[in-house]
């Protein structure tokens, strides 16, 4: 297993059991993520916040890998993401909204970019109208 593979095993596991000093530490402080919700975050703290309020608005999420993958200094993970919404969903536009306690269920792939043990560049693709319906967020479509 390379650097890069160790590295993105750690996010997930900091991700799904809620580290945000683990998350910290594996993010070099000029980092770019590009997310399908928050578009492209640049900077540490900026993308630890990011997780902050994912793992708050899922803090039992779990990550079933379906396929892993390590190309040179790149890691690639295919899989499931799952958990109850027991946390309060921050939106785009600043609001805050109540959890939901729906259970969500988002397959999706993570391809992180890792220099010097750090991950530099950092995509996150999902179905985010799938989320949000999932969540009850989306308005009913009546005929």
């Amino acid at each position: 297993m390379g650097e890069a593979r160790e590295v993105m095993d750690r996010l997930t596991d900091a991700v799904t059991h809620p580290d945000l000093k683990v998350i910290a530490e594996l993010y070099a402080q000029d980092a770019v993520a590009i997310t399908p919700d928050e578009g492209e975050i640049h900077g540490r703290d900026n993308i630890v916040a990011y997780w902050r309020q994912m793992t708050e608005m899922v803090p039992d999420g779990r990550f079933e890998t379906l396929h892993a993958y390590e190309a040179g200094d790149t890691a690639i993970d295919e899989g499931v993401f799952s958990g109850r919404n027991t946390g309060p969903i921050q939106l785009p536009t600043g609001e805050t909204l109540p959890a939901t306690q729906k259970e969500v269920r988002i397959r999706g792939v993570d391809i992180a970019t890792v220099k010097d043990g750090r991950i530099t560049d950092y995509r996150l693709y999902f179905d985010e109208m799938e989320f949000l319906g999932q969540l009850g967020l989306l308005p009913d479509e009546t005929a």
